[in-house]
């Protein structure tokens, strides 16, 4: 239920307008692994459904490492997806990343491009070029002012040189194997404009003026949780934002959605049904878990906790 100081429902509860539409959102056959492995960061974007940043020490350690690692080996994961915070600034990332790039046909990486830059980034890209690791960078626009608005001064000519940097280890380069997706979100309390349009924008400007290529661009609602939240109360944008959302509810989007067939699992080892849900303080269908403790995978059709936040990953194309 999402609430606001005494309680004030300011929308439809997501489970009432699953009911309404004749839907349940309960898990498939889980495919994916999503490691959260920490909340520092060298950023606080405005957008952050964490609150991560410069200030945050929260952060896997060794032996949560290792019991992630030895769950991707009980279990055939086709997917396993390292994101935070910024992994890069995780202590021991690299064992992590290596260690279960040898567990997973597809190992994912998401980056906010920034921690990529210097001498300790180039490190990293040249290992995630070796071990084959898909990244998904976030970017927020296409232009300098958009994306120092939601990041900061100075990002903009970082972030360029890091996508120069992945081009030229191959990274989004037609005919390479290395996949660079890129991710924008919204600056404002706005939804994202239609994904086609926004690909095609990002392909011409970057191209056209900076000679960088990618894969594929995602554009996704922003979550209202964590410092987004925080951002709509004190700009009195938090119903308006609400109502979008949830005016936007697509029924079409609930059959896709990651969270039915992902795991996600925190830097202190707790379990998820997603990010999201981990942001919201929202265990694993309902019932707190540890990774360690985990013997078989969630069954199919087992419920999954959901709150007012969900109607970001259904409203328009949705989570997918």
């Amino acid at each position: 239920m999402t609430q606001v100081r005494e309680n004030v429902q300011l929308v439809e509860p997501f489970r009432e307008v699953l009911q309404r539409h004749g839907l349940e959102l309960r898990r498939e056959g889980t495919l994916t692994l999503q490691v959260n492995v920490g909340l520092v960061c060298d950023l606080s974007c405005r957008h952050c459904h964490l609150e991560a940043g410069p200030h945050r020490v929260e952060v896997m350690e060794r032996s949560i490492m290792d019991a992630v690692i030895d769950c991707a080996r009980r279990f055939s994961f086709g997917s396993i997806d390292l994101t935070g915070g910024t992994p890069e600034l995780v202590p021991g990332i690299d064992y992590l990343a290596t260690s279960l790039a040898a567990l997973t046909p597809r190992l994912v990486v998401r980056s906010n491009l920034i921690a990529l830059d210097g001498e300790l980034g180039a490190k990293l890209c040249e290992l995630y070029r070796d071990l084959k690791v898909a990244l998904v960078a976030s970017l927020p626009a296409s232009n300098p002012q958009q994306t120092e608005a939601q990041r900061g001064s100075g990002v903009w000519e970082r972030s360029l040189a890091v996508l120069k940097r992945l081009n030229g280890l191959g990274y989004g380069v037609e005919g390479s194997s290395l996949e660079l997706d890129l991710v924008s979100n919204p600056a404002g309390a706005f939804l994202p404009t239609g994904q086609k349009g926004l690909e095609k924008k990002f392909r011409n400007d970057l191209e056209r003026k900076y000679g960088i290529t990618f894969n594929t661009l995602f554009s996704f609602a922003n979550v209202p949780l964590g410092r987004f939240r925080s951002f709509l109360e004190r700009s009195g944008n938090l119903e308006g934002y609400l109502t979008a959302l949830a005016a936007g509810f697509n029924p079409c989007s609930v059959a896709g959605l990651m969270c039915r067939s992902q795991l996600s699992v925190d830097w202190r080892g707790r379990l998820h049904d997603c990010d999201f849900n981990l942001a919201a303080g929202l265990p694993l269908a309902g019932e707190p878990m540890l990774i360690s403790d985990l013997m078989e995978l969630p069954a199919p059709g087992t419920p999954i906790a959901v709150g007012d936040h969900c109607y970001a990953c259904t409203a328009g194309s949705g989570f997918t």
